[in-house]
């Protein structure tokens, strides 16, 4: 499939923050087959967010690599400023940026506490109130944040990262509340056990009660999580909002 520019989210720019690899770089493909100009993030990884980015362009997409720390206040509202700047503000974020390291409870340094819920929670923070004013003077938007479904059942050694995720789900209905009224949709999707290489820092995945085996038989793709994104950032999701939407192939049943 070829991008044209023409698809429901034409006109539109998405932010995707991690959108270097894995399920970043399949929602930035996903949206910019919708048409919309994607800017992949990534903090250090520039060959593969500018790997992301001629792939979108050779495929007749628009796209751009920003590199920046989600967890640094002036380095996110540089890269937003430049958004806005050069390409008329974020109309859809995705918060995808995320480490997911492993390790026992009890080893578990405050430190390494911390900075999992720096990525995960900061990042989410920073970046959704960086895009929040112009979104409010546009009176639309859309914010999507990455989940995890281990957050809801349960797994080993990953204490750290459990808890972060599930803040996310908070943070979700919290400006789901807030700016609803305002034409701004936020909602959570939840990725099950999502096959495919797997970064230096995720690990196995840690041990999920009684498997974790999806009821569909199979592991999912990114881009199965992509597609939902892209429903959710299109005109057929404008009316869901402050959702945690799992996408895991039947391994946690709400």
């Amino acid at each position: 499939m070829t991008m044209n520019g023409t698809g429901e989210l034409a006109g539109q720019v998405a932010l995707v923050t991690g959108g270097a690899r894995r399920i970043g770089r399949a929602i930035a493909l996903a949206l910019a087959h919708q048409g919309a100009t994607i800017v992949v993030n990534a903090k250090t990884s520039r060959e593969e967010a500018e790997d992301t980015v001629r792939e979108i362009k050779a495929l007749g997409g628009t796209a751009r690599a920003m590199l920046a720390d989600v967890t640094d206040e002036a380095a996110v509202a540089g890269m937003v400023g430049a958004v806005d700047r050069d390409l008329g503000g974020v109309d859809i974020l995705i918060n995808n940026a995320a480490i997911r390291r492993e390790e026992t409870f009890t080893d578990i340094s405050l430190a390494e506490w911390h900075a999992i819920m720096a990525v995960v929670l900061d990042g989410a923070f920073l970046c959704s109130r960086a895009v929040i004013p112009g979104m409010l003077a546009k009176g639309r938007g859309s914010i999507v944040n990455i989940g995890g479904v281990t957050a809801h059942v349960g797994a080993t050694r990953r204490a750290h990262v459990l808890a972060a995720k599930a803040g996310l789900v908070g943070f979700t209905k919290a400006l789901a509340v807030e700016y609803g009224h305002a034409g701004i949709t936020v909602n959570c999707v939840v990725p099950g056990r999502i096959g495919g290489a797997r970064s230096a820092t995720s690990g196995p995945g840690g041990a999920i009660p009684g498997g974790g085996h999806p009821l569909v038989g199979r592991e999912g793709l990114p881009e199965d999580v992509a597609a939902a994104v892209a429903l959710l950032c299109g005109p057929g999701g404008r009316y869901i909002t402050g959702q945690a939407i799992h996408v895991s192939g039947g391994i946690y049943l709400p």
